[in-house]
Protein backbone atom coordinates (compact mmCIF):
# COMPACT_ATOMS: atom_id res chain seq x y z
CA UNK A 1 0.00 0.00 0.00
CA UNK A 2 1.51 3.53 -0.97
CA UNK A 3 0.36 6.75 0.45
CA UNK A 4 1.31 9.94 -1.42
CA UNK A 5 0.50 13.53 0.03
CA UNK A 6 -0.39 15.77 -2.37
CA UNK A 7 -2.57 18.59 -0.85
CA UNK A 8 -2.92 19.76 2.78
CA UNK A 9 0.80 18.75 3.87
CA UNK A 10 2.42 21.61 5.74
CA UNK A 11 -0.70 23.46 4.68
CA UNK A 12 -4.25 23.86 5.60
CA UNK A 13 -5.56 24.18 2.04
CA UNK A 14 -5.91 21.85 -0.93
CA UNK A 15 -6.46 18.80 0.45
CA UNK A 16 -6.04 15.63 -1.87
CA UNK A 17 -4.35 12.19 -0.47
CA UNK A 18 -3.83 9.48 -2.67
CA UNK A 19 -4.02 5.70 -1.42
CA UNK A 20 -2.85 2.92 -3.77
CA UNK A 21 -3.47 -0.70 -3.18
CA UNK A 22 -4.04 -4.23 -5.12
CA UNK A 23 -4.00 -1.82 -8.50
CA UNK A 24 -6.41 0.61 -7.33
CA UNK A 25 -6.10 4.24 -6.46
CA UNK A 26 -8.44 6.33 -4.15
CA UNK A 27 -8.44 10.11 -3.47
CA UNK A 28 -9.27 11.17 -0.35
CA UNK A 29 -10.63 14.57 -1.21
CA UNK A 30 -10.08 16.89 -3.79
CA UNK A 31 -9.04 20.48 -2.80
CA UNK A 32 -8.26 24.00 -4.26
CA UNK A 33 -4.95 25.24 -2.77
CA UNK A 34 -5.67 28.90 -1.32
CA UNK A 35 -3.88 32.00 0.24
CA UNK A 36 0.03 32.52 -0.77
CA UNK A 37 0.31 32.82 -4.16
CA UNK A 38 2.58 29.83 -4.52
CA UNK A 39 -0.06 27.43 -3.09
CA UNK A 40 -2.75 29.27 -5.61
CA UNK A 41 -0.40 27.96 -8.28
CA UNK A 42 -0.32 24.44 -7.45
CA UNK A 43 -4.25 24.49 -8.73
CA UNK A 44 -3.07 24.95 -12.03
CA UNK A 45 -0.04 21.75 -12.06
CA UNK A 46 -1.60 17.88 -13.11
CA UNK A 47 -1.86 15.19 -10.26
CA UNK A 48 1.48 13.22 -9.83
CA UNK A 49 -0.63 10.14 -11.80
CA UNK A 50 -2.90 10.66 -14.67
CA UNK A 51 -6.57 11.48 -13.18
CA UNK A 52 -8.13 8.47 -15.81
CA UNK A 53 -6.43 6.15 -13.54
CA UNK A 54 -7.93 7.07 -10.54
CA UNK A 55 -10.96 4.75 -9.28
CA UNK A 56 -12.96 6.49 -6.51
CA UNK A 57 -12.67 9.93 -4.58
CA UNK A 58 -13.88 10.47 -0.70
CA UNK A 59 -15.24 13.34 -0.41
CA UNK A 60 -15.29 14.59 3.66
CA UNK A 61 -17.15 17.72 3.31
CA UNK A 62 -17.86 20.26 0.76
CA UNK A 63 -15.76 23.26 1.76
CA UNK A 64 -13.85 24.52 -1.31
CA UNK A 65 -10.50 23.60 -0.11
CA UNK A 66 -11.20 19.69 0.68
CA UNK A 67 -13.36 19.74 -3.15
CA UNK A 68 -12.57 22.82 -5.15
CA UNK A 69 -10.38 20.73 -7.55
CA UNK A 70 -12.89 18.30 -8.77
CA UNK A 71 -13.62 20.25 -12.31
CA UNK A 72 -9.87 20.08 -12.87
CA UNK A 73 -9.93 16.02 -12.26
CA UNK A 74 -12.94 15.35 -14.20
CA UNK A 75 -11.29 17.74 -17.04
CA UNK A 76 -7.93 16.02 -16.95
CA UNK A 77 -10.17 12.25 -17.39
CA UNK A 78 -11.24 11.21 -14.22
CA UNK A 79 -14.36 9.09 -14.80
CA UNK A 80 -14.56 7.07 -11.63
CA UNK A 81 -17.65 7.75 -8.42
CA UNK A 82 -17.07 10.20 -6.28
CA UNK A 83 -18.75 8.62 -2.83
CA UNK A 84 -20.04 11.29 -0.01
CA UNK A 85 -23.02 11.49 2.09
CA UNK A 86 -26.18 13.15 0.80
CA UNK A 87 -25.82 16.75 1.92
CA UNK A 88 -22.08 16.74 0.87
CA UNK A 89 -23.63 16.48 -2.79
CA UNK A 90 -26.26 19.43 -2.33
CA UNK A 91 -23.67 21.58 -0.67
CA UNK A 92 -20.37 21.01 -3.26
CA UNK A 93 -22.97 21.17 -6.32
CA UNK A 94 -23.42 24.38 -4.86
CA UNK A 95 -19.92 25.06 -3.89
CA UNK A 96 -18.03 23.94 -7.42
CA UNK A 97 -20.85 26.26 -9.13
CA UNK A 98 -20.44 29.11 -7.19
CA UNK A 99 -16.73 28.45 -7.38
CA UNK A 100 -16.37 28.73 -11.13
CA UNK A 101 -18.56 31.61 -11.19
CA UNK A 102 -16.47 33.76 -9.04
CA UNK A 103 -13.52 32.72 -11.68
CA UNK A 104 -15.08 33.61 -14.30
CA UNK A 105 -16.56 36.87 -12.87
CA UNK A 106 -12.91 37.22 -11.94
CA UNK A 107 -10.87 36.48 -15.34
CA UNK A 108 -13.17 38.74 -17.08
CA UNK A 109 -13.10 41.38 -14.69
CA UNK A 110 -9.00 40.83 -15.15
CA UNK A 111 -9.30 41.26 -18.46
CA UNK A 112 -11.22 44.44 -18.97
CA UNK A 113 -9.29 46.08 -16.32
CA UNK A 114 -5.88 44.76 -17.99
CA UNK A 115 -4.67 43.66 -14.69
CA UNK A 116 -3.72 40.30 -15.45
CA UNK A 117 0.00 39.67 -15.84
CA UNK A 118 -1.23 37.22 -18.46
CA UNK A 119 -2.57 38.31 -22.20
CA UNK A 120 -5.89 36.84 -21.66
CA UNK A 121 -6.95 35.97 -18.31
CA UNK A 122 -8.54 32.21 -17.78
CA UNK A 123 -10.69 31.00 -15.05
CA UNK A 124 -9.34 27.58 -13.26
CA UNK A 125 -12.34 26.16 -14.79
CA UNK A 126 -15.63 27.19 -15.99
CA UNK A 127 -19.73 26.86 -15.23
CA UNK A 128 -19.49 24.18 -17.83
CA UNK A 129 -16.85 21.86 -16.21
CA UNK A 130 -18.18 22.10 -12.68
CA UNK A 131 -21.61 20.47 -13.60
CA UNK A 132 -19.88 17.88 -15.06
CA UNK A 133 -18.60 16.33 -11.75
CA UNK A 134 -22.61 16.49 -10.99
CA UNK A 135 -23.13 12.57 -12.27
CA UNK A 136 -20.34 10.92 -10.47
CA UNK A 137 -21.59 11.54 -6.99
CA UNK A 138 -22.82 8.62 -5.34
CA UNK A 139 -24.50 9.64 -2.03
CA UNK A 140 -23.55 7.55 1.13
CA UNK A 141 -25.19 7.20 4.49
CA UNK A 142 -23.21 7.72 7.50
CA UNK A 143 -22.36 4.71 9.30
CA UNK A 144 -22.92 2.32 6.78
CA UNK A 145 -20.49 0.34 5.19
CA UNK A 146 -19.89 1.20 1.48
CA UNK A 147 -18.25 -1.65 -0.69
CA UNK A 148 -15.49 -0.15 -3.26
CA UNK A 149 -13.75 -2.91 -4.80
CA UNK A 150 -13.44 -6.51 -3.35
CA UNK A 151 -11.40 -5.96 0.03
CA UNK A 152 -11.92 -2.23 0.24
CA UNK A 153 -14.40 -0.74 2.41
CA UNK A 154 -15.42 2.41 3.24
CA UNK A 155 -17.78 4.11 6.58
CA UNK A 156 -18.15 7.29 6.78
CA UNK A 157 -18.88 8.94 10.34
CA UNK A 158 -20.28 12.18 11.55
CA UNK A 159 -17.20 14.67 12.09
CA UNK A 160 -19.64 17.77 12.89
CA UNK A 161 -17.80 20.98 10.75
CA UNK A 162 -20.75 21.49 8.62
CA UNK A 163 -23.73 20.01 7.42
CA UNK A 164 -23.09 16.38 5.89
CA UNK A 165 -19.48 16.49 7.14
CA UNK A 166 -17.66 13.21 7.87
CA UNK A 167 -14.58 11.31 8.97
CA UNK A 168 -13.35 8.30 7.01
CA UNK A 169 -12.71 5.05 7.80
CA UNK A 170 -10.94 3.00 5.32
CA UNK A 171 -10.23 -0.81 5.33
CA UNK A 172 -8.02 -2.23 2.69
CA UNK A 173 -4.90 -4.68 3.16
CA UNK A 174 -5.94 -5.78 6.59
CA UNK A 175 -5.54 -2.37 8.31
CA UNK A 176 -8.08 0.70 8.76
CA UNK A 177 -7.40 3.90 7.76
CA UNK A 178 -8.78 6.87 9.44
CA UNK A 179 -9.23 10.42 8.00
CA UNK A 180 -10.34 13.30 10.40
CA UNK A 181 -11.90 15.38 7.42
CA UNK A 182 -12.01 18.91 9.16
CA UNK A 183 -13.29 18.62 12.70
CA UNK A 184 -15.93 20.66 14.15
CA UNK A 185 -16.06 21.66 18.02
CA UNK A 186 -17.94 19.28 20.95
CA UNK A 187 -20.09 22.69 21.94
CA UNK A 188 -20.62 24.29 18.11
CA UNK A 189 -23.86 26.84 17.79
CA UNK A 190 -25.35 24.36 15.00
CA UNK A 191 -23.32 20.67 14.65
CA UNK A 192 -23.43 17.73 16.62
CA UNK A 193 -19.79 16.91 18.07
CA UNK A 194 -18.00 14.68 15.86
CA UNK A 195 -17.84 11.21 16.11
CA UNK A 196 -14.69 9.64 17.82
CA UNK A 197 -12.74 6.20 16.06
CA UNK A 198 -12.60 3.29 17.92
CA UNK A 199 -10.09 1.67 15.89
CA UNK A 200 -7.14 2.52 13.46
CA UNK A 201 -3.95 1.68 12.33
CA UNK A 202 -3.14 5.00 10.53
CA UNK A 203 -5.02 8.06 11.62
CA UNK A 204 -4.72 11.59 9.25
CA UNK A 205 -5.89 13.78 11.39
CA UNK A 206 -6.40 17.92 10.74
CA UNK A 207 -3.85 20.15 12.85
CA UNK A 208 -5.95 23.80 11.69
CA UNK A 209 -5.82 25.18 15.46
CA UNK A 210 -3.40 22.37 16.54
CA UNK A 211 -1.54 25.02 18.78
CA UNK A 212 -4.08 26.74 20.13
CA UNK A 213 -7.54 26.67 22.24
CA UNK A 214 -10.59 29.11 21.32
CA UNK A 215 -11.12 31.51 24.00
CA UNK A 216 -13.72 31.05 26.72
CA UNK A 217 -15.74 34.05 25.29
CA UNK A 218 -19.49 34.63 24.60
CA UNK A 219 -19.73 35.11 20.48
CA UNK A 220 -22.98 36.36 20.95
CA UNK A 221 -22.16 39.03 23.55
CA UNK A 222 -19.35 40.49 20.84
CA UNK A 223 -21.60 40.52 17.94
CA UNK A 224 -24.18 42.42 19.77
CA UNK A 225 -21.39 44.81 20.86
CA UNK A 226 -19.29 45.09 17.58
CA UNK A 227 -23.05 46.00 15.71
CA UNK A 228 -24.61 48.54 18.27
CA UNK A 229 -20.71 50.26 18.58
CA UNK A 230 -20.87 50.48 14.65
CA UNK A 231 -25.05 51.35 14.42
CA UNK A 232 -24.16 53.96 16.56
CA UNK A 233 -21.32 55.70 14.71
CA UNK A 234 -23.80 55.15 11.57
CA UNK A 235 -21.53 52.64 10.35
CA UNK A 236 -21.89 49.12 8.06
CA UNK A 237 -20.70 45.66 9.49
CA UNK A 238 -19.24 43.36 7.31
CA UNK A 239 -19.00 39.50 8.03
CA UNK A 240 -16.60 37.48 5.86
CA UNK A 241 -18.31 33.99 6.01
CA UNK A 242 -18.28 30.55 4.28
CA UNK A 243 -21.93 30.45 2.88
CA UNK A 244 -22.59 26.91 4.50
CA UNK A 245 -22.63 26.23 8.16
CA UNK A 246 -20.78 29.30 10.01
CA UNK A 247 -23.38 32.04 7.62
CA UNK A 248 -25.87 29.70 9.26
CA UNK A 249 -24.36 29.79 12.15
CA UNK A 250 -24.15 33.66 12.90
CA UNK A 251 -27.67 34.10 11.38
CA UNK A 252 -28.74 32.21 14.18
CA UNK A 253 -27.07 34.29 17.23
CA UNK A 254 -28.10 37.34 15.20
CA UNK A 255 -31.77 36.26 15.01
CA UNK A 256 -31.58 35.26 18.57
CA UNK A 257 -29.76 38.87 19.67
CA UNK A 258 -32.52 40.21 17.73
CA UNK A 259 -35.58 38.39 19.40
CA UNK A 260 -34.02 39.64 22.55
CA UNK A 261 -34.41 43.50 21.47
CA UNK A 262 -30.50 43.63 22.02
CA UNK A 263 -29.52 44.66 18.44
CA UNK A 264 -31.68 47.41 16.14
CA UNK A 265 -33.78 47.07 13.22
CA UNK A 266 -31.23 47.62 9.96
CA UNK A 267 -30.78 45.78 7.38
CA UNK A 268 -29.50 42.21 7.82
CA UNK A 269 -27.91 41.29 4.37
CA UNK A 270 -26.96 37.34 3.51
CA UNK A 271 -24.98 38.31 -0.11
CA UNK A 272 -23.86 35.12 -2.01
CA UNK A 273 -24.99 33.40 -5.43
CA UNK A 274 -25.62 30.39 -3.44
CA UNK A 275 -27.58 31.54 -0.27
CA UNK A 276 -30.95 30.18 -1.07
CA UNK A 277 -29.30 26.80 -1.82
CA UNK A 278 -27.36 26.63 1.22
CA UNK A 279 -30.73 27.57 3.23
CA UNK A 280 -32.75 25.04 1.20
CA UNK A 281 -29.89 22.39 2.48
CA UNK A 282 -30.21 23.26 5.84
CA UNK A 283 -34.21 23.15 5.40
CA UNK A 284 -33.94 19.69 4.15
CA UNK A 285 -31.69 18.08 6.40
CA UNK A 286 -32.17 18.94 9.75
CA UNK A 287 -31.34 15.54 11.08
CA UNK A 288 -27.95 16.92 10.54
CA UNK A 289 -28.19 20.16 13.24
CA UNK A 290 -29.59 21.62 16.51
CA UNK A 291 -32.10 23.96 14.38
CA UNK A 292 -35.53 22.63 14.08
CA UNK A 293 -37.55 23.16 10.60
CA UNK A 294 -39.47 26.12 12.42
CA UNK A 295 -36.30 27.55 13.51
CA UNK A 296 -34.73 27.94 10.03
CA UNK A 297 -38.20 29.18 8.42
CA UNK A 298 -38.51 32.17 11.00
CA UNK A 299 -35.13 32.95 11.36
CA UNK A 300 -34.60 33.26 7.10
CA UNK A 301 -37.72 36.12 7.20
CA UNK A 302 -34.96 38.35 9.37
CA UNK A 303 -32.64 38.50 6.22
CA UNK A 304 -32.27 39.35 3.10
CA UNK A 305 -31.26 37.27 0.77
CA UNK A 306 -28.99 38.67 -2.27
CA UNK A 307 -28.55 36.46 -5.40
CA UNK A 308 -28.32 38.92 -7.96
CA UNK A 309 -25.48 41.19 -8.36
CA UNK A 310 -27.70 43.91 -8.93
CA UNK A 311 -29.26 43.17 -5.14
CA UNK A 312 -25.19 43.64 -4.26
CA UNK A 313 -24.38 46.80 -5.84
CA UNK A 314 -28.18 48.41 -4.31
CA UNK A 315 -26.69 47.21 -1.13
CA UNK A 316 -23.53 48.63 -1.12
CA UNK A 317 -24.98 52.27 -2.57
CA UNK A 318 -27.36 52.27 0.69
CA UNK A 319 -24.57 53.90 2.90
CA UNK A 320 -26.58 53.36 5.84
CA UNK A 321 -26.18 51.16 8.70
CA UNK A 322 -26.59 47.70 8.15
CA UNK A 323 -24.74 44.50 9.17
CA UNK A 324 -23.87 42.34 5.45
CA UNK A 325 -23.09 38.41 5.75
CA UNK A 326 -20.77 37.44 2.54
CA UNK A 327 -18.48 34.79 1.38
CA UNK A 328 -15.67 34.12 0.89
CA UNK A 329 -14.64 33.42 4.51
CA UNK A 330 -11.08 34.04 3.93
CA UNK A 331 -11.75 37.22 1.64
CA UNK A 332 -10.26 35.13 -1.46
CA UNK A 333 -12.98 35.92 -3.63
CA UNK A 334 -16.56 36.51 -4.18
CA UNK A 335 -18.85 39.28 -3.13
CA UNK A 336 -17.46 40.31 -0.01
CA UNK A 337 -14.58 42.17 -2.06
CA UNK A 338 -17.16 44.49 -3.93
CA UNK A 339 -18.04 45.58 0.03
CA UNK A 340 -14.51 45.83 0.67
CA UNK A 341 -14.02 48.05 -2.13
CA UNK A 342 -16.73 50.45 -1.39
CA UNK A 343 -16.61 50.14 2.67
CA UNK A 344 -12.66 49.39 4.04
CA UNK A 345 -11.46 52.74 3.98
CA UNK A 346 -14.22 54.13 5.96
CA UNK A 347 -13.63 54.39 9.66
CA UNK A 348 -17.01 53.35 10.62
CA UNK A 349 -17.19 50.48 8.82
CA UNK A 350 -16.34 47.31 11.35
CA UNK A 351 -15.26 44.00 9.66
CA UNK A 352 -15.46 40.77 11.84
CA UNK A 353 -13.42 38.20 11.14
CA UNK A 354 -14.98 34.79 12.85
CA UNK A 355 -13.58 31.79 11.36
CA UNK A 356 -10.05 30.62 10.13
CA UNK A 357 -7.87 32.46 7.99
CA UNK A 358 -4.75 30.59 6.17
CA UNK A 359 -1.62 32.42 5.29
CA UNK A 360 -1.64 34.72 2.35
CA UNK A 361 -5.04 34.98 2.38
CA UNK A 362 -6.49 39.12 2.59
CA UNK A 363 -8.47 37.61 5.93
CA UNK A 364 -4.97 36.64 7.73
CA UNK A 365 -3.27 40.14 6.11
CA UNK A 366 -6.34 41.78 8.28
CA UNK A 367 -6.16 40.65 11.43
CA UNK A 368 -1.88 40.84 11.42
CA UNK A 369 -2.85 44.39 10.99
CA UNK A 370 -2.28 45.23 6.86
CA UNK A 371 -2.28 48.76 6.32
CA UNK A 372 -3.81 48.04 2.65
CA UNK A 373 -5.11 45.20 0.74
CA UNK A 374 -4.66 44.44 -2.84
CA UNK A 375 -8.72 43.87 -4.68
CA UNK A 376 -8.59 43.08 -8.66
CA UNK A 377 -5.60 44.95 -8.86
CA UNK A 378 -5.93 48.09 -6.41
CA UNK A 379 -4.57 48.98 -3.22
CA UNK A 380 -7.15 49.85 -0.69
CA UNK A 381 -5.96 51.81 2.87
CA UNK A 382 -7.95 50.17 5.44
CA UNK A 383 -9.30 52.54 7.64
CA UNK A 384 -12.15 50.03 8.85
CA UNK A 385 -12.30 48.63 12.27
CA UNK A 386 -10.70 44.93 12.00
CA UNK A 387 -12.14 42.60 14.92
CA UNK A 388 -12.20 39.02 15.19
CA UNK A 389 -14.34 36.61 16.81
CA UNK A 390 -12.58 32.97 17.54
CA UNK A 391 -15.66 31.94 19.39
CA UNK A 392 -17.30 30.86 15.85
CA UNK A 393 -14.69 29.48 14.15
CA UNK A 394 -16.26 25.74 12.67
CA UNK A 395 -12.72 23.91 13.46
CA UNK A 396 -11.56 22.13 17.01
CA UNK A 397 -8.90 23.28 18.79
CA UNK A 398 -6.03 21.56 19.74
CA UNK A 399 -8.23 20.05 23.14
CA UNK A 400 -11.23 18.87 20.75
CA UNK A 401 -8.39 17.39 18.32
CA UNK A 402 -6.84 15.33 21.17
CA UNK A 403 -10.03 14.52 22.94
CA UNK A 404 -11.32 12.82 19.12
CA UNK A 405 -8.33 10.44 19.82
CA UNK A 406 -9.63 9.38 23.06
CA UNK A 407 -11.37 6.53 22.44
CA UNK A 408 -9.57 4.00 20.24
CA UNK A 409 -8.89 0.41 21.59
CA UNK A 410 -5.27 0.66 20.68
CA UNK A 411 -2.54 2.85 19.67
CA UNK A 412 -2.70 3.34 16.27
CA UNK A 413 0.54 2.32 14.17
CA UNK A 414 1.28 6.08 13.25
CA UNK A 415 -0.93 9.64 13.03
CA UNK A 416 -0.12 11.55 10.13
CA UNK A 417 -0.78 15.35 10.40
CA UNK A 418 -2.69 17.05 8.19
CA UNK A 419 -4.16 20.12 6.92
CA UNK A 420 -2.44 22.84 9.16
CA UNK A 421 0.36 24.94 8.69
CA UNK A 422 3.45 23.95 10.63
CA UNK A 423 3.71 25.51 13.78
CA UNK A 424 0.36 24.57 14.78
CA UNK A 425 1.37 21.01 13.15
CA UNK A 426 4.27 20.37 15.45
CA UNK A 427 2.91 21.69 18.18
CA UNK A 428 -0.07 19.06 17.85
CA UNK A 429 2.68 16.34 17.15
CA UNK A 430 4.39 17.06 20.50
CA UNK A 431 0.94 17.02 22.49
CA UNK A 432 0.07 13.51 20.47
CA UNK A 433 3.29 11.80 21.59
CA UNK A 434 2.95 13.12 25.52
CA UNK A 435 -0.09 12.22 26.03
CA UNK A 436 -0.85 9.06 23.74
CA UNK A 437 3.11 7.80 22.92
CA UNK A 438 1.63 7.31 19.47
CA UNK A 439 4.54 7.54 16.44
CA UNK A 440 3.56 10.85 15.10
CA UNK A 441 4.74 12.45 11.94
CA UNK A 442 4.13 15.63 9.49
CA UNK A 443 4.09 14.52 5.70
CA UNK A 444 5.98 17.00 3.07
CA UNK A 445 3.88 18.11 -0.11
CA UNK A 446 4.74 15.30 -2.61
CA UNK A 447 6.48 12.82 0.04
CA UNK A 448 4.74 8.98 -0.47
CA UNK A 449 4.89 6.27 1.94
CA UNK A 450 4.63 2.46 1.76
CA UNK A 451 3.05 0.17 4.24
Amino acid sequence: MKIKFIGAAGTVTGSKTLIESNGIRLLIDCGLFQGIKPLRELNWEDLPVLASTIDFVLLTHGHLDHCGWLPRLVNQGFRGKIFCTSPTVEITKLILVDSAKIQEEDAQKANEENCSKHEIAEPLYTVEQAKKVFPLFSAVQPETTVALETGIEAVFTTSGHIIGACSISLSLEGKTLVFSGDLGRDNDVLMYPPTKPKVADLVFLESTYGDRLHPDTDPKLELEDYINTAFRKGGTVIIPSFAVERAQAIMYLLWELKKEGRIPGIPYIVDSPMGVGAFEVFFNNVQWHKLSLADCQAMSKMFVINSDYEETLAAINNKGAKVVIAASGMITGGRVLSYLENYIGIPETTIIIVGFQAEGTRGRKLIEGAKSIKIFGTYYNVRAKIVEINGLSAHGDQADLLDWLSELEKKPQRIFLVHGEPAAADELRIKIQERYGVNCSIPLMGQEFEF
